[in-house]
């Protein structure tokens, strides 16, 4: 429990289905040069996770990650920073923390089952839980058709998109573990954004009308500060694809494929194209060479399969940002990773995000994008 109103119908839900719900709140490290206002874990975030606990009757158990974070997660960014990358830290935090850590503490403890107020809906083959309605456990049994004709390893377990698609969060969740699957849940899944909040309202939880939290966590406001303080960026030459010097760039950590904002030239608009993390120079072209920034083919590591194709290749929907629409892409296998090329070029595809892969509303697994092919 955050102390947000997604984590708060969670706890709010499985109270009112009849389950023992405990509330935890998790303190993570905090850049100092964000004088302690990491939103996930602010002294007014527990306070909200505490009034809500108290309306709904509940206990709420603090947990200290703040060594665990700044190893797991922190010094991650600050890594592929360094390495000419655009990282994902809301993808480790997850793997990591929410669904490693936090895991195995409440197992320890004899929890049954961690809840999150994720926006992700979780099918399993054989289940009595059914989330998708208010009101007490399911009547009766579920089960789904396993099809012997599927290119798909079956396994228990199968992780949908969110009912919100604006909403959805699974793109964050990739890197979850199949056998981690069977220790969640999700209520919030199947609601839209404003039912739930309507839900908070009806409950009479005090944060019904707090506002969504999207900065990074553990920076807030201070991202420019951080990398200056933790990445310690080199100024270099900005030059364009011919290799004319046009200007200095303040260091690459501070820009990302795709950027066109904050660039500082003359006589745009630049587009960044490339960043040489060696030779420590950034790479911009204009409106006229825009199609630079369009590409078919990457290569993709550190692969998680939560449901693993019996063969490749194969054809999906995969998304390399999370606001990215969905495209149409063949994944082939290319020594401990991947090959995803794209039926029609996409911008901007950036190293150190994630390519997430989809079948209809089912999410596959994901990995790194390493480099452009």
């Amino acid at each position: 429990m955050s102390g947000g109103v997604d984590s708060s119908v969670a706890a709010a839900l499985l109270k009112e289905r009849g389950f023992d719900v405990a509330g935890v709140f998790m303190k993570f490290w905090t850049a100092p040069i964000a004088a302690g206002e990491n939103k996930c874990c602010s002294i007014e975030a527990y306070h909200d996770a505490l009034a809500v606990a108290d309306k709904l009757g509940i206990k709420l158990y603090s947990f200290n990650f703040e060594k665990e974070f700044k190893k797991l997660v922190a010094d991650y960014f600050v890594k592929s920073l360094r390495r000419g990358e655009t990282p994902n830290p809301c993808v480790v935090c997850n793997k990591e923390i929410k669904f490693k850590l936090l895991l195995e503490k409440i197992s320890k403890l004899g929890g049954d089952y961690v809840a999150t107020g994720h926006y992700a809906r979780l099918r399993r083959e054989f289940s009595i839980f059914n989330f998708s309605a208010r009101g007490g456990p399911a009547s009766g049994w579920q089960f789904s058709n396993k099809n012997k004709n599927s290119k798909f390893q079956t396994n228990n377990y199968k992780f949908l998109k969110a009912k919100d698609k604006n909403k959805d969060q699974s793109y964050f969740l990739w890197a979850v573990k199949q056998k981690q699957l069977a220790k969640f849940l999700f209520p919030v899944g199947d609601y839209q954004k404003e039912e739930v909040r309507k839900i908070a309202k009806d409950f009479g939880l005090p944060v019904f009308q707090k506002r969504d939290s999207e900065d990074l966590c553990f920076v807030g406001d201070h991202l420019s500060g951080f990398i200056n303080e933790y990445v310690k960026p080199r100024a270099g030459n900005i030059i364009d694809v011919g290799g004319k010097i046009l200007g200095r760039h303040k260091g690459l950590p501070f820009y990302t494929i795709g950027q066109r904002k904050d660039i500082g030239l003359a006589g745009g608009p630049w587009y960044v194209c490339k960043k040489d993390a060696k030779k420590n120079i950034l790479t911009v072209i204009n409106e006229k060479n825009k199609n630079l920034l369009f590409s078919k083919q990457a290569v993709i590591k550190n692969i998680n399969w939560i449901n693993k194709p019996l063969r490749l290749p194969i054809e999906v929907m995969a998304k390399i940002r999370y606001q990215h629409k969905p495209a149409k892409a063949l994944l082939t296998k290319n020594n401990n990773g991947c090959i995803i090329k794209f039926q029609k070029s996409q911008m901007a595809i950036t190293p150190g995000q994630s390519a997430v892969f989809y079948k209809g509303e089912e999410l596959l697994g994901g990995g790194v994008i390493s480099q452009l092919k």
